[in-house]
């Protein structure tokens, strides 16, 4: 790779040393201040630092984290990669991934949604990966037609080849200007957000796996890649048994888009696969800890198509402990929790905590489903006897809960 011109480099510099105080003195990992005291000196440095790197951009609003993981266990097969591996997914946490392995030939970057035209075109990456749209964080973030629009405009034009979920009509309308699309059928749980066409507004009609606007020509494009429940079908027809170690329909549709964003570096599948199955974790995602005899399974939900993914891994037979926060990463407006069926736990011990504890209870009690209150999740853990206990929390909650436990890998 280039030398990084003087200036640049004091940049990277400062902010590498800002981020190794933050980490010493217990206040997070230092990835989003030590990019911040980086653009501070050199507000172009998220150029400079992507400047002759294969890099792949990867968007979504949930399993973003994930992919953008085990993308980067496949491209560990070709050499360094560098990597925003714990979420930090804007500007100031691309340049801290990007000046933390400055060497590295190799680049999988994790993008909010609403930055990534101008990460694109700050990095000029030639992979773009994305996964899917729906509703999240109502008060902060882009009504998601308006992300859709954002991104076909950012695409148009541009070189990158793009992978994309075409079982998702938003993200195929979002993809379809690109130059290039690999088209991936990841499958789509939810869809209370893609009723519509975004070409014409037109209804979509939808038979199994495929749709198409009733009333222009918008529809479902061919796939190259397909997940069949367990297997993944590549494009010459030939099919892989994925046997990961992450659980659940959504991590599968996850490591077909990451088999498909690997060969878009060079990579086959029989390359890529055993790198995926080593991953067991991310970010404290699927992560079991132990405490008095209980093993708790750490599960992730921020939105409601995140609460059923969430529901699809987490076990009928175990008590739940639900854990919901507010604060400014979450979202303040818990008006989606009306937006997810919790009839599904109905049977199970269901213990509520978090600071919006009572949000999720009044939804509860309407959806008829037992519950109990608890003031704190050291409270709902201690209530529940010896044994096996899943955990669905939003993204401030499930962070304490990490924090609590060491920050669970």
């Amino acid at each position: 790779m280039s030398q990084l011109p003087l200036r640049a480099q004091l940049a990277s510099a400062l902010g590498r040393t800002a981020a190794t105080l933050s980490r010493a003195t217990g206040r997070g990992d230092g990835s989003v201040i030590g990019g911040r005291v980086s653009l501070l000196l050199e507000p172009d440095l998220l150029r400079k630092l992507a400047a002759d790197r294969r890099l792949a951009l990867v968007s979504a609003t949930n399993g973003k984290t994930t992919t953008t993981r085990l993308i980067t266990a496949a491209l560990r097969e070709l050499g360094d990669v560098a990597s925003n591996a714990f979420g930090a997914n804007m500007p100031a946490g691309h340049v801290s991934a990007l000046s933390a392995a400055k060497d590295a030939p190799y680049a999988v970057l994790e993008v909010d949604e609403k930055y990534l035209p101008e990460v694109l075109d700050n990095t000029g990456a030639g992979v773009v990966v994305l996964m899917n749209l729906s509703r999240d964080q109502m008060d902060r973030a882009a009504e998601i037609w308006l992300l859709a629009q954002k991104w076909r405009r950012a695409l148009a034009g541009k070189p990158a080849h793009v992978i994309a979920n075409c079982d998702d009509p938003l993200v195929t309308w979002g993809a379809s200007t690109a130059a290039r699309v690999t088209w991936v059928a990841g499958g789509q749980r939810w869809r209370e957000d893609s009723w519509c066409c975004p070409e014409c507004g037109g209804p979509l009609d939808r038979k199994g796996a495929d749709w198409a606007c009733r009333e222009c020509t918008f529809h479902r494009p061919e796939p190259n890649w397909v997940l069949d429940d367990e297997d993944a079908i590549d494009p010459r027809g030939e099919r892989w048994r994925l046997n990961l170690k992450l659980p659940g329909q959504a991590n599968r549709s996850n490591a077909v888009i990451a088999l498909a964003t690997a060969e878009a570096f060079g990579l086959l599948p029989h390359q890529a696969l055993p790198r995926l199955r080593e991953v067991t974790s991310v970010a404290g995602r699927y992560t079991t800890v132990a405490r008095d005899g209980r093993s708790l399974r750490l599960l992730l939900a921020k939105n409601p198509a995140g609460w059923l993914e969430a529901f699809d891994v987490s076990s009928a037979e175990r008590p739940i402990i639900l854990s919901v926060n507010a604060q400014g990463p979450d979202g303040r407006d818990t008006s989606w929790l009306w937006d997810v069926d919790y009839r599904i736990l109905g049977g199970r011990p269901v213990y509520v905590t978090g600071e919006r504890r009572l949000d999720l209870a009044l939804r509860l009690d309407v959806a008829e489903v037992p519950f109990t209150l608890a003031e704190s999740f050291a409270q709902a853990v201690a209530a529940l006897p010896p044994g096996d206990i899943d955990v669905i929390a939003n993204y401030t909650a499930f962070q304490a809960i990490r924090t609590e436990f060491g920050r669970a890998e």
